[in-house]
């Protein structure tokens, strides 16, 4: 089994909305990045990889096992971090163990003591009354301390401060060092997927945009920049995401484009007299392919 997740032309239905036909694959051993604007579908794919959805269709597989007929062999193997803290604030971090090592076989008291002294948490300590970094690194020493083969993160970086932040992407890199665990890893802060994913898997408006390496997205497209004079009817059809301003555009292009546009540049030019030359071209990031290709939901 070289595949942690697989998850086949899922779909769900809202009263507008419609997650339509997602498909992706996450191997061993890998960080996945799952992207998109606000209401794009990634809570619902995750809800629906959780069984948390009923879904309208596909299917979703977690080391070879079906996600509902196997539903509680798979939670043992799947660990879950949310964004805000789940556990009961009343209890002390030492209770939170107990309620929580109870559902699981495999649990690992002496992994999740040394969690603990590593994230600087006192187990004597409320859980409402730690700092949200801190409630953060709590649930993440429950989801490291029973051997789940998959972590789902969901935002779990938003409102950490930098450190926090640097180190939960440290402790992510260790979890998979194995060669035998992944994490699929949303969230908006997309730097730290620069940092951290080896894939992505960008939905946008219900639809899979792209799934495949980090690298290969990214290198998939440029940011395009030149003056409205270079702006010709030809060259609009190829930009994703047209922004204009007084002195000029820019936009996103495919770099496959970019190499047509360039070949035709050494033939002559295009029609209307843009030519590649006539181009600032410039690497794009992660963040700026989301925001331009959301701009138009372009497909």
């Amino acid at each position: 089994m070289d595949n942690v997740l697989e998850v086949r032309n899922l779909s769900k239905s809202f009263p507008g909305f419609q997650l339509k036909d997602v498909s992706f694959t996450l191997p061993k051993g890998y960080i996945m990045g799952l992207i998109g604007p606000n209401g794009s579908g990634k809570t619902t794919t995750i809800k629906l990889i959780l069984n948390m959805l009923r879904r309208d269709g596909g299917a979703v597989k977690i080391l070879g096992m079906d996600n509902i007929a196997d539903e509680k062999a798979v939670k043992e193997e799947l660990a879950v971090v949310f964004d805000s803290n789940y556990f009961c604030g009343d209890w002390t971090v030492a209770q939170t163990e107990t309620a929580v090592s109870g559902f699981y076989k495999k649990w690992n008291a002496e992994r999740f003591h040394q969690l603990l002294k590593r994230f600087g948490i006192d187990p004597a300590k409320k859980v409402k009354d730690l700092s949200r970094g801190m409630q953060m690194k709590l649930m993440l020493a429950c989801a490291f301390s029973y051997g789940a083969k998959l972590l789902i993160l969901d935002e779990p970086t938003s409102g950490l401060d930098p450190v926090s932040r640097d180190e939960l992407l440290t402790v992510l890199s260790e979890y998979i060092e194995d060669g035998e665990r992944s994490v699929l890893f949303s969230t908006h802060i997309t730097g730290d997927l620069e940092r951290a994913a080896d894939y992505i898997t960008y939905i946008n408006c219900g639809s899979l945009f792209f799934t495949g390496g980090k690298d290969e997205f990214v290198d998939s497209f440029r940011i395009v920049k030149g003056g409205l004079n270079d702006l010709t009817g030809e060259l609009r059809k190829r930009l994703i995401g047209l922004r204009t301003h007084p002195t000029g555009f820019e936009a996103l292009m495919r770099t496959e484009e970019l190499e047509n546009l360039r070949r035709t540049g050494r033939g002559g030019r295009m029609a209307g007299g843009t030519a590649a030359d006539d181009l600032t071209v410039e690497p794009a990031t992660i963040d700026e392919i989301v925001v331009f290709t959301s701009k138009t939901g372009t497909f």
